[in-house]
């Protein structure tokens, strides 16, 4: 748990915002600020130990809604069908810099091995989850590959791979697994393997642009430009936890899924998904979100917005240009953030969201020093999570962990902390 001591100097405030960008956004949304002035110490204490800034739940997750409602394609009826297995997973290239001559070739070579060995790292994270020893595994492991139907139009269909032991009769805890930017759910087989032999549903999805909804390589960065210059879709974490609620409604069908024991996790972007899809959807009964939740606000008054940015860079330059700015800066950063994605930088973002959750299970796993996930940006959505779940007589459901020296990285250590927590909470 991180001690109070290291967030001393980030102190809050609250202020009335601009008008949205989506017309059928709600309009009464509240941003919060952080600052460092000394004067704003005290107020900041009190208003984090006292009842400040109480929300409606219910009605901030019905604003979330609405919002994720305002782009949508027209709603179709719940429905899945089979699909075949994929034999070549499809990964996109890593976004990089548009313009490849500003870059060296010893700045290519070090970010090409930085994120291969986050790659490598975290495939052998996902291989040290705990696992039960299962003779002739493949023989009695049962795996459907399905298509969920989440709206109108080629976006709307949803892949699921699900895992799951043949030959079990009761209702059993299942697990929605969320991987991050570039993968696909087949990346995540070695956790889906893990969980289904100990007794859990195991589903992996492939979120929107990604694995077998992105038609060539750059999907998921053209979708985001594209959302810049249009606002016509929100693929920044809202329409992806649109199908999660649409995965809901279909798993709470399902005759092996106990609909009161459904989990729900990922990594990097996924942790994102997992963060935001807990709060939209009561349904998910404990979550896990991994190196995903952040201070989105919290980075833009700092000025400590690189790292997240940096991770979908063409987005933020081509906002850029389209400002006519010389280099990305606070302001880019909160209009794209405004237009891509309405509220994520104020009203719904971790401060407001994080708390929302209480009572249900909530594991937050994070490095201490993740660029993109900046430990001190926490302070508010930590302090506010710990009060809700207090105030619910449920602290005992609410852990936050950053792991000393980690960047942005799910390690072995994570991966061991989020079983350990499924299991306390989903397990019989």
């Amino acid at each position: 748990m991180l001690s109070s001591s290291a967030f001393r100097s980030h102190v809050f405030h609250v202020y009335r915002p601009t008008a949205r960008t989506c017309p059928s956004c709600p309009r009464e949304l509240y941003s919060y600020k952080y600052g460092t002035s000394q004067h704003l110490l005290n107020q900041t204490t009190n208003a984090l130990t006292m009842k400040a800034q109480v929300t409606d739940v219910g009605k901030l997750r019905s604003d979330f809604i609405q919002v994720l409602r305002c782009r949508r394609s027209p709603e179709v009826a719940l429905s899945v069908e089979d699909a075949k297995p994929v034999t070549n997973p499809f990964f996109q290239d890593d976004t990089g810099p548009t313009n490849f001559s500003e870059v060296t070739c010893f700045n290519f070579l070090f970010l090409f091995n930085f994120i291969f060995k986050l790659t490598l790292n975290s495939e052998q994270a996902m291989k040290s989850c705990p696992k039960v020893e299962i003779q002739n595994f493949k023989d009695v492991v049962k795996e459907e590959n399905l298509c969920l139907a989440t709206e109108a139009g080629e976006q709307g269909r949803l892949p699921l791979l699900i895992l799951s032991m043949k030959d079990w009769t009761e209702r059993r805890p299942a697990i929605v697994f969320l991987h991050s930017t570039n993968k696909c759910k087949e990346w995540l087989r070695p956790l889906l393997e893990a969980y289904a032999s100990r007794g859990y549903v195991a589903i992996a999805v492939d979120s929107r642009y990604h694995g077998e909804r992105a038609g060539n390589k750059t999907a998921y960065r053209d979708a985001l430009i594209s959302s810049w210059k249009t606002g016509d879709r929100m693929p920044f974490i809202y329409d992806t936890v649109w199908d999660l609620i649409k995965l809901a409604d279909y798993l709470i069908q399902r005759e092996d899924v106990d609909a009161h024991r459904i989990g729900i996790t990922g990594e990097s972007l996924g942790g994102m998904h997992a963060w935001f899809a807990a709060f939209a959807d009561t349904r998910y009964t404990v979550a896990v979100p991994i190196i995903g939740v952040q201070g989105f606000r919290w980075a833009i008054d700092n000025d400590l917005w690189q790292g997240r940015v940096d991770s979908i860079r063409p987005l933020f330059e081509e906002a850029r240009l389209g400002l006519g700015k010389s280099a990305i800066d606070k302001e880019v950063v909160e209009k794209v953030w405004d237009k891509i994605a309405p509220g994520l930088a104020s009203r719904f973002d971790s401060p407001y969201t994080i708390p929302a959750i209480a009572q249900r299970p909530l594991l937050i796993l994070n490095g201490s020093e993740d660029p993109r996930c900046p430990l001190a940006g926490l302070q508010v959505p930590v302090s506010r999570g710990k009060m809700s779940y207090e105030e619910a007589h449920s602290q005992e459901k609410f852990e936050f962990t950053a792991h000393p020296g980690i960047g942005h990285q799910m390690t072995s250590l994570m991966v061991k902390e989020a079983s350990d927590w499924f299991d306390k909470y989903l397990q019989k």
